[in-house]
């Protein structure tokens, strides 16, 4: 077992953000959380990075709990967040977006094995390595923001609604992406409004409804679960 996420209780205020939420990732995996808006999806990302404490329940990576440790030391063990909206820095190049990924490592050398891999998969970045982050369309900015998690050689990676925004093509190219990066090694924990593609790419699912696991299993079998479809799927 990669993670365990074990009854996370997560509040804001009055508000009841997550409610006992428990799933778990393999080694090898894609795992989608899927749901409506507000039903604790970027909550439970942002828990398993350290960026919001529970107020109960546990989190468990290769078997230690890490729930209680800084958001640095997360990535350092090889969980690593891509943030909804990309969060890119949009004053730096490509290239300097990219090294900020690594920020964790000291290793020149494996620095520059981590460019090479992210300009393996993403040679677009490569090509407008020296353009401002800024500058980029929505979909290369979707494009370092996964390239700058990668550079942290991540076991797990976190992405946050990867396709929000871009044209239908690009939402395509960018869920290969997601397969290709997962073929080379990388567990994924994939958060996604476009429930269509992340079933289509997923092994499992979980499906989150007001900050509870309402669903789960094999993610071809949700696909014609006819709740899922219905409230998902278009029915």
């Amino acid at each position: 077992m990669l993670l365990d996420v074990e009854n996370l209780q997560v509040s804001y205020g009055a508000i009841h953000a997550l409610r006992g939420v428990t799933f778990t990732v393999d080694e090898g995996e894609i795992v989608a959380l899927i749901g409506a808006n507000g039903a604790g999806k970027s909550t439970t990302l942002n828990t398993i990075s350290g960026i919001i404490r529970p107020d109960s329940g546990r989190i468990l990576f290769e078997g230690e709990d890490i729930t209680q440790i800084s958001s640095a030391q997360i990535v350092r063990k090889g969980i690593v967040q891509v943030p909804e909206g990309r969060k890119i820095f949009a004053r730096m190049s490509v290239r300097e977006n990219l090294e900020m990924g690594a920020y964790t490592l000291n290793d020149k050398m494996q620095i520059r094995d981590h460019m090479k891999r992210v300009f393996d998969v993403f040679p677009r970045l490569q090509e407008r390595q020296n353009q401002l982050g800024g500058t980029l369309s929505g979909g290369e900015q979707q494009m370092l923001a996964t390239g700058r998690g990668l550079m942290a050689d991540p076991k797990l990676l976190l992405l946050d609604e990867p396709s929000m925004g871009l044209a239908p093509i690009l939402v395509e190219q960018i869920f290969e992406v997601i397969q290709d990066i997962n073929r080379q090694g990388v567990s994924i924990l994939l958060v996604e409004q476009n429930a269509q593609m992340a079933l289509s790419i997923a092994d499992r699912a979980y499906v989150l409804e007001t900050g509870t696991v309402a669903l789960s299993g094999e993610a071809s079998k949700l696909m014609q679960n006819p709740m899922v479809k219905e409230a998902y799927l278009g029915g």
